[in-house]
């Protein structure tokens, strides 16, 4: 019961948080760090099962059995790389608000532990129904953290992000349903199970159309180019700690739900439609580092090197081979750490400046010498520096993809010329130069240093030792190939 545990905490932290926060707001954050750091320690025992190459943990019982609903969760070296990047991203969130949010303050650590609980159902449902209804749940929290404790325009930014979610949703709901009634159709039995439903075979454009139903909800969360004009507008507006868990974890759910869902439900129609999930990528990558390169707005500029990162995610995963998909985990894991360094890094000099604009910035490095050498080593791994977790991971997806298309490779190692641009503009726009506006401002202290020295190490840790990451998410991924494999018969994984 520990997977159900890992998820019932967390929302009983939740509402424990909002009962105590109107009369003790230090006690609000406390419990949220508390129900975070006793999931973190249930959770980190179970990696050590892997080498068993079964499900680390699984917990299953009927729901509505009437349709074939189960709450069945599992967790294989896969979700559990994940789960522990969930809850180190949600306790550093936590510890990044810790100043920065002062009003209604029980209620904004529930919305977040909520999401966080719903972001751990995503990655551990395997009953697609359950995985639909945690997919919609991290909706709700999500929406009232950019719209309650957001800047300027976050009313506008939330309602995009709603409407863009919710909308590709609702598509993939009715995707789920059509895997079903395809399954019953074949067999006699109504199941929403995801080992039932593997290998379900589905004729002709029904099973494009459905898996096209799943490809569009996850590339809207990745976000893949052209449905990712949200993620700017919520990530500029979003309060500190939403921007972080937004790009650390919520795109993180899209690009799991392609590895985990997509492809090995519907081989034959990914395989045919991995050319253009590839181009769609290398665009990504290439669109999303020129568009970063022209902003003024120091988050914004953050927000858009995720649209060109998350681009060797769906061009790796869609070239579907051992080293790519290798590559894709450990760009999942490094991304959420470095762009949610970035967006922490941000929150830190707006409290500081109260302003984001680049082009009023410049010293900052003799006022904030520590805030300047970890802004440096995360602009560093953002650009994918040798030794860092990024490099490895865009190395071996570069790798991988050349594998499937040598062209689309080749255009995509253009958007590391522009992340190389874009990440030194951020250290010398804002660090270096002279300091003409005369700034003065407290460099960072103890628990902003911790946060932010947390995911450079993760990253220095990542870079020159990536064999434990890959060991772990080796079984989980194999087993992903090998059922798509199964599927296609003599066809061959896609």
């Amino acid at each position: 019961m520990i997977l159900v545990a890992l998820i019932a905490i967390l929302l009983a932290g939740g509402l424990i948080a909002w009962i105590a926060g109107p009369r003790a707001p230090a006690l609000a954050r406390g419990v949220s760090i508390a129900a975070l750091g006793v999931d973190l320690v249930l959770a980190l025992p179970l990696g050590a099962r892997r080498a068993s190459g079964a499900w680390l943990a699984e917990a299953s019982a009927p729901w509505i059995p009437r349709f074939g609903i189960s709450i069945h969760l599992a967790m294989d070296g896969l979700s559990y790389l994940l789960v522990l990047l969930t809850l180190v991203i949600g306790i550093l969130a936590v510890l990044t608000s810790w100043r920065e949010i002062r009003e209604r303050v029980g209620f904004f650590h529930m919305n977040l532990l909520w999401v966080l609980a719903g972001v751990l159902g995503v990655f551990l449902s395997m009953d697609l129904f359950l995985f639909y209804f945690f997919w919609e749940l991290m909706l709700v929290p999500m929406y009232f953290l950019i719209g309650i404790w957001g800047h300027e325009r976050r009313v506008y930014a939330a309602i995009k992000f709603f409407v863009f979610t919710q909308a590709s949703g609702l598509l993939m709901l009715l995707a789920i349903l059509g895997v079903a009634f395809a399954h019953r159709a074949a067999t006699g039995t109504l199941t929403f199970d995801y080992a039932d439903l593997l290998g379900t075979r589905i004729a002709g454009p029904a099973a494009f159309w459905l898996m096209l139903g799943f490809f569009i909800a996850f590339a809207v969360k990745v976000p893949a180019f052209p449905v990712h004009t949200w993620l700017p507008d919520a990530h500029t507006e979003a309060p500190t700690a939403g921007s972080v868990v937004l790009a650390g974890l919520l795109l993180k759910t899209g690009a799991y739900g392609l590895l985990r869902f997509a492809v090995p439900l519907f081989p034959d129609a990914s395989r045919d439609f991995a050319p253009v999930a590839m181009l769609l990528g290398v665009i990504g990558i290439v669109y999303g580092a020129i568009l970063a390169f022209a902003q003024t707005d120091l988050k914004r500029l953050v927000a858009y090197t995720s649209v060109s990162h998350m681009g060797f995610v769906l061009l790796g995963t869609y070239a579907w081979n051992d080293v790519a998909l290798r590559g894709v985990v450990v760009q999942m894991l490094a991304h959420g750490l470095s762009t949610g360094g970035l967006f922490v890094l941000v929150g830190f000099l707006q409290e500081r400046l109260h302003t984001r604009d680049i082009s009023r910035m410049g010293g900052l490095w003799a006022v904030m010498p520590r805030m300047g050498t970890l802004a440096l080593m995360l602009a560093m791994a953002s650009l994918g520096l040798p030794g860092l977790g990024n490099f490895v991971a865009e190395f071996l997806v570069l790798l991988g993809a050349f594998r499937a298309s040598p062209a689309l490779t080749a255009v995509a190692v253009v958007g590391l010329v522009f992340a190389t641009v874009y990440s030194l503009r951020i250290v010398g726009r804002v660090f270096h130069g002279g300091n003409d506006a005369g700034w003065k401002a407290p460099d960072l202290g103890a628990r902003e240093v911790a946060v932010l020295a947390v995911m450079v190490l993760l990253l220095v840790w990542m870079g020159l030792a990536p064999n434990a990451i890959l060991e772990t998410a080796g079984p989980g991924l194999d087993a992903l190939r090998e059922s798509a494999r199964a599927a296609l018969g003599a066809g061959g994984a896609p």
